[in-house]
C-alpha cells in the first residue's frame, strides 16, 4: 500500500501536534478563567472563541502577527 503525503504513521508523536497546541491555547486563554453551568453554555464559549477571538482578533507570530482571517484573505 502506498504511502499518502500528509498522512499520520501509527505511533507518530507530531500526528496532533497543531491540535494539541490549539487546544491547550484555548484552555489557558479561555476555559480555566470560566466556570461553565452545562455543556451547553461551554459549547457556547468555545464557539464564541474560536470565531469570535481566536480567528478575527488574536494575532498569532507563526502567520507574520496577523489573524488567521487576515491570512487567509491574502491567499
Amino acid at each position: 500500500m502506498p504511502v499518502v503525503q500528509g498522512m499520520s504513521r501509527k505511533g507518530n508523536c507530531r500526528d496532533n501536534t497543531v491540535a494539541e497546541t490549539f487546544i491547550k491555547t484555548m484552555k489557558t486563554e479561555m476555559v480555566y478563567h470560566h466556570k461553565f453551568a452545562t455543556r451547553q453554555e461551554a459549547s457556547l464559549a468555545v464557539f464564541e472563541y474560536i470565531e469570535g477571538w481566536y480567528n478575527k482578533k488574536r494575532r498569532h507570530a507563526a502567520l507574520g502577527y496577523l489573524t488567521p482571517c487576515q491570512y487567509e484573505s491574502l491567499l
